[in-house]
């Protein structure tokens, strides 16, 4: 017959090998749980400050500059309209020249890739005219733009752009349907 002290021993004995074991193996099951390098989670869209809301003017704006400046024609091919026409003067024959979607999306693919960056700054809206009151506007916008190529060519200019934005309806995303250039380059 065994005493009740020499059960407790026992389990003491039992358990004061295994529970260090034990302890171990469940702080090392919480581990992957709780990660030090993690940063906290935020309430929000994490990109609200890269991707503007393309419903609004602003955000067509924003969408537009991250293209530019993250040179992704990924980004830039969503904001133009399939009937898109770029037009800008040619000083030295003294005519106004233009192209559409395709000779765009080309022409701005070659300058995504021979630039090292890309900095766009929007200023000023200079005059907006609801032509079809949420689903037409013009903008004429001032910027500055700098373009540095992989050579290390900087070229900066600056003037206004003049944005001709459609959509659907006022749900939809801005579309640029045709952008004259009135900067001086």
């Amino acid at each position: 017959m065994t005493c009740a002290g020499a059960d407790i021993g026992a389990q003491f004995r039992y358990w004061g090998m295994r529970l260090p074991a034990f302890i171990l193996l469940l702080a090392i099951g919480l581990i992957p749980a709780c990660n030090p390098f993690a940063p906290a989670l935020e309430e929000g869209n994490p990109f609200g400050d890269l991707l503007g809301d393309p419903t609004t003017i602003e955000g067509f704006f924003t969408n537009f500059r991250n293209a530019y400046e993250l040179r992704d024609l990924s980004l830039y091919e969503p904001l133009l309209d399939s009937s898109f026409t770029f037009v800008y003067t040619d000083f030295d024959a003294q005519v106004d020249r233009e192209w559409g979607f395709a000779q765009d999306l080309e022409s701005t693919r070659r300058l995504f890739q021979n630039a090292s960056g890309i900095r766009l700054q929007w200023n000023q809206i200079i005059t907006q005219d609801a032509l079809e009151p949420d689903v037409r506007e013009r903008i004429v916008r001032s910027f500055n733009l700098t373009v540095t190529l992989e050579q290390g060519d900087v070229f900066r200019t600056d003037g206004n752009v003049n944005f001709l934005l459609t959509r659907a309806d006022s749900l939809s995303s801005w579309r640029l349907q045709r952008w004259r250039d009135e900067s001086e380059l």
